[in-house]
């Protein structure tokens, strides 16, 4: 049976997340990959994340670009991907969407901070149904790699890794 998880994320939520766990994610989330994520651990190092205009503590942070054919998650263990989960989760995101083995750096870095990484069905036909809602946050010249928020009603995905422990290993 699916955990229903709400935007945003509370620290006792966080908590009790398990690795293994199937959960449905309901309310807004940040979209970002590549190009996007060192702009925002930027903004952080600078105290600064408050320029963005969305809240990062509780938040969920979904590797993807946004594109008229929809998201879908990108590889969480890219160099600028992975290296963002630290800074972001120390700020406040609470759950980062993506797929693939995170190295095990990154999973103590998760569970120093009360932050859980899930991994999401590449099934951008079925995410499209979930998507109520997009608006663009940050870094417009980016194009379909600027920061996004989406609405999201009941994202499937898996805790991958939670509490210095992975699906992975």
């Amino acid at each position: 049976m699916a955990i229903e998880i709400n935007t945003p994320i509370s620290e006792v939520a966080a908590v009790s997340l398990q690795v293994g766990d199937t959960v449905l994610i309901t309310g807004y989330i940040l979209c970002g990959r590549d190009a996007v994520l060192p702009k925002v651990v930027r903004l952080i190092e600078e105290s600064k994340s408050n320029t963005l205009g969305y809240e990062l503590k509780g938040s969920v942070f979904f590797h993807t670009a946004v594109s008229p054919a929809g998201v879908g998650p990108t590889s969480s263990n890219k160099l600028e991907i992975e290296s963002s989960i630290e800074p972001l989760s120390k700020a406040g995101v609470k759950l980062h969407l993506g797929k693939g083995q995170i190295h095990k750096e990154t999973i103590k870095a998760l569970n120093i901070n009360n932050a859980v990484y899930a991994v999401i069905p590449p099934v951008t036909a079925l995410l499209g149904d979930k998507t109520t809602e997009q608006t663009l946050i940050a870094f417009p010249e980016l194009g379909m790699e600027a920061l996004y928020r989406l609405k999201v009603n009941r994202y499937p995905a898996i805790i991958a890794a939670a509490h210095g422990r992975s699906i992975y290993e």
